[in-house]
């Protein structure tokens, strides 16, 4: 029995700690970057910021042009 427990309680002391520290190592760098998915979700809210600011200023323009003092108005109400 002794011969069994010996090569047991090495692997289990030294072994397998080192192969779940390398496990976690590789996971953690794996997870640094971002996946392919997450730059095309990225990409995408970028797109749609720039559009919503466009109509923003496209807005804001027209209300210059048709109600000079607005942005007057706006802050007397607050």
């Amino acid at each position: 029995m002794e011969f069994l427990e010996v090569p047991l309680i090495i692997f289990l002391a030294v072994v397998l700690p080192i192969a779940i520290i390398f496990h976690y190592a590789t996971e953690m760098k794996k997870a640094k970057g971002l996946s392919a998915q997450d730059e095309a979700t990225l990409d995408e809210l970028r797109r749609l910021s720039e559009k919503l600011e466009d109509r923003t200023t496209t807005l804001e323009r027209i209300l210059d042009d048709e109600v000079p003092d607005w942005r007057s108005r706006r802050h007397e109400t607050l």
